[in-house]
């Protein structure tokens, strides 16, 4: 028997929880296949196998919090192929008298293979058990349709499903627990354990706004200039460099020229020193299933428009597919937040900390503008915000520096000089 550890991960990164098992007990693994996707506070990671064998054991369910070091996973070395498992599952049987297992818990201890029981234990995959922990059911209670009584996924879901529809024979609620934390749990309610990640995001916001004298300050651009150019060069743009033309690389170009202008903002409080940067790596968030994750573009000031828009487009596809690495993560310089995708009119964006900066970009809109005081015309607008820490960045440095961005974009002609 071989045991599969989680293995050291990165320095600041100690544990994770399991998001997905990638293969089930009776599987037979190769060596250095992939065993289970680790969800950790940056990044997913995948765990290998270390050997080759059958799976004969899962230690943790999906869900569950694992450290560097445990054993998660159990392999029998080069023995008992998969057909083997199958045959020993057909043996009858034996229901317990009395519940076996802890309701949706981790099989800690135990020698468990799908699709039989040992020693009176139930057997539930950890899809189902999952499942089970999650809407509050009691797996002794659940018929398996497997002839050789494996619960599965959809045996719980069945078995929710039937509950539903007899809600005569649910058990009533105690009149102790009707009411948990001042709710009322006779209304329907639904709990969703917060992922590490969505824990990690929301504990850095709160101590940056608990650390940081945030202030933000606001303006409007006139997009006119800078549609009107990519309207021009998007067809010659993408045939030359297989990348689409968009505003962020406008952005991220007006950013930087406005960084050599206003340092400041590109600087972090170290104890009681100031850490001004002379290079400029420009986060770009984006948004994902699991939340807000910043990748960064590195040397935006020594990159053309086509070079920044490669990354950004490269960077957004391994963010939504859980491919990020550390290193795409890792320090970023000032950042950029684009919340117009999502129809955002206006925010204040929370600074990403240590970082003093953040600009947010929001919808485009036409709205009525004064072209001298006779003249209205529509044009296309957009809001932008700038969040900044007042313990560095003064209210003149910061207003001027969105000033300066704003120009910037209504000439775009100027970012070739001035970027």
């Amino acid at each position: 028997m071989a045991e599969i550890k989680v293995p050291e991960l990165a320095e600041s990164i100690t544990e994770g929880t399991i998001a997905k098992w990638l293969k089930n007990v009776g599987e037979y693994v190769t060596k250095g296949d992939y065993l289970i996707e680790l969800e950790t506070d940056k990044v997913n990671i995948e765990v290998i196998s270390d050997y080759s064998g059958t799976l004969t054991e899962q230690k943790f369910s999906e869900g569950d919090t694992v450290r560097v070091g445990d054993t998660i996973a159990v392999v029998e070395e080069g023995g008992r192929e998969a057909q083997q498992l199958e045959q020993q599952s057909s043996q009858p049987v034996v229901k317990p008298e009395a519940p076996a297992a802890n309701v949706g818990g981790s099989p800690h201890g135990s020698t468990e293979v799908e699709g039989k029981e040992i020693g009176q234990r139930l057997v539930a995959s950890p899809a189902a058990r999952k499942l089970a922990r999650e809407r509050g059911i009691n797996l002794q209670e659940v018929p398996a349709a497997d002839p050789f009584g494996r619960l599965r996924r959809q045996d719980v879901s069945s078995f929710e499903q039937g509950n539903k529809q007899r809600p005569s024979s649910a058990p009533k609620l105690e009149a102790s627990n009707e009411k948990e934390n001042g709710q009322d749990t006779s209304k329907p309610i639904v709990y969703e354990k917060m992922s590490r990640r969505r824990q990690t995001i929301a504990k850095r916001l709160v101590e940056v706004q608990q650390t940081a004298a945030m202030l933000t300050t606001f303006n409007e651009i006139d997009m006119t200039a800078v549609m009107d150019l990519r309207k021009r060069r998007k067809d010659q743009f993408f045939e030359e460099n297989d990348v689409r033309l968009g505003f962020m690389s406008f952005f991220t170009k007006a950013v930087v020229a406005a960084l050599k202008k206003f340092p400041h903002l590109n600087a972090e409080i170290q104890g009681d020193q100031l850490l001004v940067k002379k290079f400029y790596d420009i986060g770009v968030a984006v948004s994902t299933e699991e939340g807000l994750v910043v990748p960064v573009v590195r040397d935006a000031d020594r990159k053309s428009f086509a070079e920044i828009e490669g990354d950004i487009a490269h960077l957004a596809e391994k963010a939504r597919s859980n491919k990020l690495a550390l290193k795409d993560l890792q320090g970023g310089t000032f950042t950029i937040t684009n919340g117009g995708v999502f129809g955002s009119l206006l925010s204040t964006p929370i600074l990403n900390g240590p970082q003093v900066g953040i600009l947010g970009m929001h919808t485009i809109q036409l709205r009525p503008v004064a072209i001298d005081k006779d003249r209205m015309e529509n044009r296309p607008m957009m809001y932008v915000a700038l969040s900044y820490d007042h313990r560095i960045v003064d209210g003149k440095e910061a207003v001027s520096f969105l000033v300066m961005i704003k120009n910037l974009l209504e000439d775009p002609e100027k970012l070739l000089l001035e970027g």
